[in-house]
């Protein structure tokens, strides 16, 4: 279990990760109950987020609380502990559960999907796992919870079961079970050597433990291992072939759990088992840099030739993923702000824009980008809701999006990374190049003259979650801890890896109420 002076007994992670899983009987059981299956799911998002809400006072002070379930082999637990971390990965994915629940039933009911009992118990189970990722203490236990993911969210892949479905479903698992079995031989390997495979801030690798050429293997091992889901190319093909399943699991994917326990897992492996000093003194940061740089422009530009709209969020996706793992590979206390800020931020605003897009999928029946000339006059809050998340991610202010990327910049001149400052400039540019044109062609340009738009909204089930998450992307961009204290949880985790905060900067310097 953790070192940390500060830990405590605690059984609220267990229950936290158990809550919803505990859901999937009685979500079975009301299967020819529609109403009722659903009240399960949302009482279960509740209880969820209510327990992670008690263990943020915790986290604030720097603590730890969590409780050690089996000994799986010597020296190797089966142990949940909530960590300032944890706890920030676990306030997004519950958080943002509540409002996904409520989507999805709008979602679900108006494409009359098949198959609803089904998807939602494995939605359940997939948060439940989500939030095992957030909690876990070691090595062993992340990947337990890490592989329980991918078994979870495949049926939610191949939901429409059509052949791209199918054939998207092969790929996803194919691409995550071959990065769980090299993270795998990572963690066997390590144990091995160091004898340790318990997180600790700031890494618990010894200096010698490993020669040059073999933590270099070590760390691409844990890297291919966490950046399939985390979508750094060349390893993120999978990402854009799931978009073929229902909206609220691109969201789900997207925001939620997939892709974001690939970037935390990044942050774990970072700054809890190699530490910002091993990566620095052995040249791990710039390779990792590398990767991130060349997916964040390579991404970028692909997704201004995308013409169908989820695919072109999917793209977005893989560029925006990269933000959180540059800041962990510049490794200065305000790139790795930045990048535990993205974690939440990018959240907010992305599934923001999948929301909106289900919208206008379900709604109108246009994929297309180049279809949805005029459709903004008919559905104004759904494309407002998808310009807030569209400037956030374009890192324009007073969207969330501009806070992290200010830290993420900062931090590259902190490092001496000028390029890096130039990418994530550019970077910008590109986000505005693919986003705005969606907004403009839905406000600004006439529809043509054939084409068949509904009357107003789509069901209140889809339009009010949008509005909160856009409302919320907004309230985050100008107070970034409230309702939910970020920004202090993201100094309490740079504080105990790098053990400093930011020197040239704080919160009040930029107009940040802490």
């Amino acid at each position: 279990m953790t070192t940390d002076a500060l830990f405590q007994s605690s059984m609220v992670p267990l229950f936290a990760v158990l809550v919803s899983m505990a859901a999937i009987p009685a979500i079975l059981f009301s299967s020819r109950m529609p109403n009722l299956r659903e009240s399960w799911s949302f009482l279960a998002a509740g209880i969820k987020f209510a327990l992670v809400l008690s263990l943020v006072p915790g986290a604030l002070r720097g603590e730890s609380v969590g409780i050690t379930l089996l000994e799986i082999a010597p020296g190797i637990s089966f142990s949940l502990v909530a960590d300032p971390l944890g706890v920030l990965f676990a306030l997004v994915a519950s958080g943002l559960w509540i409002v996904t629940t409520a989507y999805a039933l709008g979602y679900m009911r108006g494409h009359h999907e098949k198959k609803q009992t089904r998807f939602f118990c494995s939605f359940a189970l997939s948060l439940s796992a989500t939030l095992g990722i957030a909690f876990s203490d070691n090595l062993i236990t992340f990947l337990i919870f890490y592989e329980l993911l991918t078994l979870a969210t495949y049926p939610l892949v191949v939901h429409k079961e059509s052949p791209d479905a199918l054939r998207s479903g092969r790929m996803y698992l194919g691409y995550a079970l071959t990065a769980g079995l090299l993270f795998l031989a990572a963690a066997v390997w390590i144990n091995v050597r160091v004898g340790e495979v318990s997180f600790i801030a700031g890494g618990f690798i010894p200096e010698g433990a490993f020669g040059e050429g073999e933590l270099k293997l070590l760390f691409l091992l844990f890297m291919v291992g966490v950046g399939v889901k985390a979508g750094v190319m060349p390893l993120h093909s999978w990402l854009p072939a799931a978009m073929v399943a229902p909206t609220p699991v691109s969201a789900l994917l997207h925001a939620v759990a997939v892709v974001k326990s690939g970037a935390f897992g990044v942050l774990r492996v970072t700054g809890f088992v190699f530490g910002p000093e091993m990566m620095r003194e052995h040249g791990l940061d710039v390779l990792l840099a590398i990767f991130a740089g060349a997916t964040i422009l390579l991404a970028s530009t692909i997704a201004l030739r995308q013409d169908n709209l989820k695919k072109r969020l999917a793209y977005s996706t893989v560029g925006h993923l990269s933000y959180i793992v540059m800041g962990a590979a510049l490794a200065s206390p305000a790139a790795l702000t930045g990048s535990l800020m993205h974690l939440s931020a990018h959240a907010v605003m992305k599934i923001t824009l999948f929301f909106c897009a289900g919208a206008i999928i379900v709604h109108s029946h246009k994929t297309e980008i180049s279809q949805l000339d005029g459709l903004g006059r008919r559905m104004p809050w759904t494309f407002a809701a998808f310009g807030i998340g569209a400037l956030g991610l374009a890192g324009i202010p007073p969207v969330y999006g501009f806070l992290s990327k200010w830290w993420l910049s900062m931090g590259s001149l902190d490092s001496g990374q000028g390029i890096v400052l130039g990418v994530f400039l550019l970077s910008g540019l590109l986000n505005a190049g693919y986003f705005f044109p969606i907004v403009i062609r839905g406000f600004f340009r006439p529809a043509a003259p054939d084409a068949h738009f509904p009357k107003g909204e789509a069901t209140p089930w889809m339009v009010v979650p949008l509005c909160i998450t856009a409302t919320l992307a907004l309230i985050f961009g100008i107070f970034p801890d409230f309702p939910l204290p970020f920004f202090e949880i993201a100094s309490r985790v740079v504080e105990s890896v790098m053990g400093e905060l930011p020197q040239a900067l704080n919160a009040n310097e930029i107009g940040l109420a802490r």
